[in-house]
């Protein structure tokens, strides 16, 4: 990466009509899938208990409701005097892991307008049923079920981006996108408090069930407009998108032209053994799921303030402080979110952010490494901070899928594919590897989980780098020789070469080459 090559002075000179373009995109696919991300935050969680109280390590809306309801009524209503709050956890992600795949698949030959907004409805309705549940059995069928509908959200939309936003504009909207995890948790404990305190037993319905009522309905709304909304691909735009202009479909095709990528395409056989075939199907998810678990330490902060006794022995923090001061880490979250995907589109570079988060990455987990292991000797400030440090190092995700789109941009089914294999890879390592890396009943004084987490951070470092070195050696010139055969316009009688912008990682020197122009959209 050089300095020298920064987006807004190496991109594309915008048309207006191109700037009207990302704009009506920004405005209404950005906005489904934000509005949608707050509702169900498509994050992994995890819940423990500890002692007599319940603690959500990661919340989400679709996921506090469970806990909330669990511990307002729930919990004697339906008689859940077992382990059933954690196997309402593990049915949804089995559930959500299997279906993956099948539903990147389906992605390609079924309009997203329709798959994606018609699992979102599905995904409500099925919310709302379990506020008439009567037993635990009957939840283990509807959280089966929202897990299938569920696992199309994250993959589906990070899928759709690729296709329609640049290099020097993905990271940024798939990091504003991605952000919304932890904006949907902040937002969401206020609400579920409100609903509880102001309808419970309104109409002579327990205030646990509201919950799930108003969320069902909130998310059905939301997928009625997903018909309208979605603009489907560049190639086949979406009729019933009223937003979308004349002539924005071939400004579409002529952006992804302009950068080297290839137009979306139906998933064939041949095209799913060839991206099983390639190395970067398994590499990705490897690194991928590195960098999630490297950084998952953060999720157990609260876990540490309920472990803290003041010198009589009582609580150093309430049942209430110890959910909300992890608030404080969320807002961390959010803004060094965008902070790395505004500087990976600004600086055109994704590897060298990922490697300075595993770095900063590994400045907590060393310190939270010596306190665990001598408590008495390191001052508790240590962990305050290494925690709170810990937050600024979950923007890794945008950075690596934008990365994969600028690896693979004339594999427009690999791209899918391996969005899909990170993800349930992910969650099929995640849901038996961290109740043996962070057992509760170690918490706060982990015997290995600080220690694993730096392994994989420096496992970053060193698979981030490799990458980056195979890129720029073998992957490059295949992109370039891809490029080379792209032409503007459909008209077979005078096709114009592409004028194409910079790889966003092409260090390399170029000789200036005359422009060929670019088609306008008519």
């Amino acid at each position: 990466m050089r300095f020298g090559r920064l987006a807004f002075t190496q991109r594309h000179e915008r048309t207006p009509e191109e700037r009207n373009l990302v704009c009506r995109l920004d405005i209404f696919l950005m906005t489904f899938g934000c509005i949608s991300q707050v509702i169900k935050c498509k994050s992994f969680y995890a819940f423990r208990t500890y002692g007599s109280d319940l603690i959500v390590t990661v919340q989400d809306l679709d996921q506090q409701n469970i806990s909330n309801a669990y511990v307002s009524g729930m919990k004697e209503d339906l008689g859940l005097y077992g382990n059933e709050l954690n196997y309402f956890t593990t049915y949804f992600s089995v559930a959500y892991c299997i279906m993956l795949i099948p539903s990147q698949i389906i992605l390609t030959y079924v309009r997203p307008s329709y798959w994606l907004s018609g699992l979102e409805i599905c995904w409500g309705v099925i919310t709302g049923l379990i506020a008439i549940v009567h037993n635990a059995n009957q939840v283990y069928v509807l959280r089966v079920f929202l897990g299938l509908c569920e696992s199309s959200a994250w993959p589906g939309m990070m899928t759709l981006f690729m296709h329609w936003y640049t290099p020097s504009e993905l990271a940024k909207r798939m990091g504003f996108y991605h952000s919304c995890q932890a904006l949907g948790s902040m937002m969401s404990g206020a609400l579920q408090v409100a609903i509880i305190n102001t309808l419970h037993e309104a109409s002579g319905i327990a205030g646990w069930r509201w919950l799930f009522i108003i969320n069902a309905v909130m998310t059905v709304t939301v997928g009625i407009l997903g018909f309208f909304l979605l603009p489907d691909l560049p190639n086949s735009v979406n009729p019933r998108a009223f937003w979308f202009k004349k002539g924005h479909a071939q400004l579409a095709m002529e952006r992804l032209e302009r950068h080297g990528r290839a137009e979306p395409k139906k998933m064939t056989w041949a095209g799913a053994k060839r991206t099983f075939a390639n190395w970067v199907t398994y590499f990705i998810p490897i690194l991928y799921v590195s960098t999630v678990l490297a950084s998952w330490g953060y999720a157990y902060f609260n876990l540490f303030l309920k472990s803290l006794k003041n010198p009589d022995g009582t609580p150093t923090w309430t049942t209430s402080q110890v959910n909300a001061l992890p608030i404080a880490g969320g807002a961390i979250n959010v803004v060094f979110v965008w902070i790395w995907a505004i500087l990976s589109d600004l600086l055109q570079t994704r590897w060298t952010l990922i490697v300075a988060q595993a770095v900063i990455g590994l400045i907590p987990c060393i310190a939270m490494s010596t306190w665990t292991s001598h408590p008495d000797s390191t001052p508790l400030a240590t962990a305050y901070a290494s925690y709170f440090i810990s937050y600024i190092t979950l923007g890794t995700a945008p950075l690596i899928m934008a990365w994969v789109s600028d690896l693979l941009p004339q594999d427009p089914e690999a791209r899918t594919l391996i969005v899909g294999v990170a993800i349930a890879s992910y969650y099929a390592i995640s849901a038996w590897s961290q109740v043996l890396v962070w057992p509760a009943v170690q918490a706060p004084y982990y015997k290995y989980g600080w220690q694993s987490s730096i392994a994989l951070w420096v496992l970053v470092i060193i698979m981030t780098c490799l990458l980056r070195y195979i890129d720029f050696k073998y992957l490059l010139p295949k992109r370039e020789d891809f490029r080379a055969t792209l032409i503007v316009g459909s008209s077979p009688s005078s096709p114009k070469q592409a004028d194409i912008e910079p790889d966003p990682e092409d260090d390399s020197p170029k000789s200036p080459k005359p422009s060929t122009g670019v088609a306008q959209a008519q």
